[in-house]
């Protein structure tokens, strides 16, 4: 292909590199990706420890457990006998214990405790072999268990623990998970076909997509030498991967073949691509991943590998797209369009609807916008009330048994669900004066009124230099009463006991102090989380489209959008509305790391949009066109496009609706709504209508910043009208 134009800009220059070397640019991308594959399972993934994910007190207690080199413990069970219509328990209790006793897999029964208010009674043991795969053995148990319930029906008798948890809710997220990632593809190949109607068309965008983030996936293991990373971060990587890679790909994809059917020949229609649809995917990808790298600022090791895994595929979904994609489309030319669906396959993919809606939007702008902003603002009224809780076991499907179980076990028996822990380190913890500040600390818990319950008990490493006093919290997980007990035993109770322990670090951890620890950290970087994001967006967007104005209505709109997300995140999982049709139970809150996921991933996906939006505007507006007129071919000539990007994610997201855990469905309806928002009334209407209102102000730029460089948005003009009336397409050699 000869060099024909005079191309502008870092992607139209990779795009004609890539066209002229197809065969070079296609291969490079292969072993790219099988490279990181291979370096992958080489060099291995440096896995974050639970001590890893520790914040605050409780973090710096859970890596004294860690390194202080206490023995493996065997998967424990807990069976609780409850009264319920009836009142003896004792038979129950005996049958359960014999039952328990005679199977292999079971090692140490201990004899049944009973709670404060006599109603319920607990039966703990152990399973014998490795912890890790003890969900395989604890079968009997369970089925000995539910022959005990079946011959007292008057009675709840019931199983939990972390080999039953495991089998019983680990299984099935797992399966939910994995579930999720295979139908993501096929759910999206189904809506490109649709928005394409031709199979080469369709499954080009996810072809790149899926390759970017298994290679985005392999360079994660690499990065995690410079800091470790969780489980989720892969799923994480799958939903925004797929995201924007099929994003990107439409962008280009669409304007290559529009440029095509206007009646450029393949050579100009590449490059008008390359210089508009490829430059708003480097924008868009430099913004997308600012705001991934605000969760760094959380200082947190989930949000830390979130952050370097969505930076990652990001980074390599805009690499795909602007060095494989543009080789690829050489490579095929028309034939892009193979395959063609009957009934779907169109010429032109405007989109009549959004094109009426645009008509209204720019004869009526002011109504327009008080109309959007009313509707926004009434969908965003809820997260006024906003309130954040931990993630517990009450966030799992509300019907499973071990659910209930666990629930149950957790109300009468508060320490033996989720104590806190008092870690203790010092020269000896095997002495009088460790042994007198126990005395003092059951003291203190007898006189708590309650706050603190008993039993307590007391592990000691084999060094006898660390030792993990278990105290039960009133209330359950972070609610009040919980936090109000955690604060009694913090600032009170653990002074006044083990403060006098020669030498000893005292520390309090535990599932309370852990969520309580980690909302602290979060509050005091959400500042830092916010201003990075919000103010590097607004550089880029300055720099990008030389406009004070842009860039302050692109942030103030899409912080809108977020606003309207956590509104109706409150509305459905804190006040409880839908809760049987999305099969959950509102906890009173939103999950304590859910704004700040939201926000950062919500801003990057947002801007996505408004990137690729604003640049066709800006194309009209630098050929001349009126801002009116600039905006009705801007908007127009982006609504297919746009639709068919949203519906793709609103459609991925969904699915995160269908996994039996509170946070994903939170994700999932969080996502999926805030999309659907940004790419109907904020890109459609409230976008047209601020920038009809502004006219020639959106494009103000302060003299003293006339320094900023000068960046092309406009193509060559197009050719003759004659010659480039639509026309089908046809392969090209």
């Amino acid at each position: 292909m000869e060099n024909r134009e005079n191309v502008k800009g870092i992607a139209a220059r990779v795009a004609i590199w890539s066209a002229r070397h197809r065969a070079l640019a296609i291969l490079g991308w292969i072993v790219f990706v099988v490279a990181a594959t291979l370096l992958s399972g080489v060099i291995g993934s440096r896995e974050a420890s639970f001590a890893d994910q520790g914040n605050g007190e409780s973090g710096r207690a859970d890596r004294i457990i860690e390194a202080a080199g206490f023995p493996e413990e065997p998967a424990g069970e807990m069976v609780i006998v409850q009264n319920r219509a009836g009142t003896d328990r004792a038979t129950a209790v005996a049958e359960v214990t014999r039952a328990l006793k005679q199977l292999s897999a079971v090692g140490g029964v201990q004899p049944a405790i009973e709670s404060p208010d006599g109603r319920s009674s607990l039966v703990s043991f152990t399973l014998t072999g490795d912890p890790e795969t003890a969900k395989d053995r604890v079968g009997p148990a369970l089925d000995a268990v539910a022959a005990v319930q079946a011959a007292h029906p008057d009675l709840y008798v019931a199983e939990g623990g972390a080999a039953s948890g495991d089998k019983l809710i680990g299984d099935e997220l797992n399966a939910s998970m994995s579930r999720l990632s295979m139908l993501s593809i096929p759910v999206t190949v189904g809506i490109l076909l649709v928005a394409f109607g031709a199979v080469v068309a369709a499954l080009l965008p996810v072809g790149l997509a899926v390759t970017a983030v298994i290679a985005a996936i392999g360079l994660l293991a690499a990065a995690s030498r410079l800091s470790p990373t969780v489980d989720a971060t892969s799923h994480v990587m799958l939903l925004v991967g797929l995201a924007v890679g099929v994003d990107y790909c439409l962008f280009y994809i669409r304007r290559e073949r529009d440029e095509r059917r206007k009646g450029a020949d393949p050579h100009r229609a590449l490059m008008i691509a390359a210089q508009t649809s490829g430059r708003s995917i480097w924008v868009s990808g430099l913004t997308v991943i600012v705001a991934m790298a605000g969760m760094i600022f959380t200082r947190d090791t989930t949000f830390i590998s979130f952050g370097m895994g969505t930076i990652l595929v990001v980074a390599t979904a805009v690499l795909g797209s602007l060095t494989v994609l543009p080789a690829l489309l050489s490579a095929l030319g028309d034939r892009v369009d193979a395959i063609k669906i009957p009934g779907l396959y169109r010429r032109s993919g405007d989109g009549r609807f959004w094109h009426a809606v645009l008509r209204v939007t720019l004869a009526k702008p002011l109504i327009s916008v008080l109309v959007a902003v009313a509707a926004l603002g009434a969908l965003a009224a809820p997260a006024l009330d906003l309130k954040t809780k931990g993630e517990g076991i009450e966030d799992l499907s509300p019907g499973a048994p071990i659910v209930q179980a666990y629930r149950a076990i957790g109300e009468a028996f508060p320490s033996k669900t989720t104590p806190a822990q008092v870690v203790v380190r010092a020269p000896s913890v095997e002495g009088a004066g460790f042994d007198g500040a126990m005395t003092a600390f059951k003291a203190a818990v007898q006189g708590s009124g309650g706050r603190l319950v008993e039993p307590i008990d007391v592990r000691v490493n084999p060094a006898g230099t660390v030792a993990i006093v278990s105290v039960g919290l009133a209330g359950t997980g972070d609610g009040e009463a919980a936090v109000a007990a955690l604060n009694l035993l913090r600032d009170e109770v653990v002074p006044a006991t083990f403060g006098g322990v020669t030498g000893a670090t005292v520390l309090v951890g535990g599932d309370t102090a852990s969520s309580v620890d980690f909302n602290e950290q979060l509050d005091a970087s959400l500042p830092w989380v916010f201003g990075f994001v919000l103010g590097l967006a607004f550089v880029l967007l300055l720099v990008s489209f030389r406009s004070v104005v842009v860039a302050l209505t692109g942030v103030l709109l899409n912080l809108l959008s977020v606003a309207a997300a956590y509104g109706m995140l409150v509305y459905v999982f804190q006040y409880g509305h839908f809760e049987e049709q999305l099969d959950f139970r509102s906890g009173g809150g939103i999950i304590n790391w859910m704004p700040l996921f939201l926000f950062v991933i919500l801003f990057g996906l947002s801007m996505d949009y408004h990137v690729f939006v604003l640049s066709r505007i800006r194309e009209g507006h630098d050929r001349g066109l009126s801002t009116r007129q600039s905006i009705r071919e801007g908007i127009g000539g982006t609504a297919g496009v746009v639709t068919s990007a949203a519906v793709v994610m609103v459609a991925v997201f969904a699915l995160f609706a269908t996994i039996p855990i509170v946070s994903m469905k939170e994700v999932g309806i969080g996502l999926a709504a805030a999309v659907l928002l940004d790419a109907t009334i904020i890109r459609a209407v409230l976008l047209p209508a601020v920038m009809t209102l502004l006219g020639r102000a959106n494009w103000w730029l302060p003299s003293w910043l006339n320094w900023l460089p000068e960046v092309a948005h406009d193509v060559p003009a197009p050719l003759d009208q004659a010659s480039a009336a639509a026309r089908p397409l046809t392969p090209v050699g």
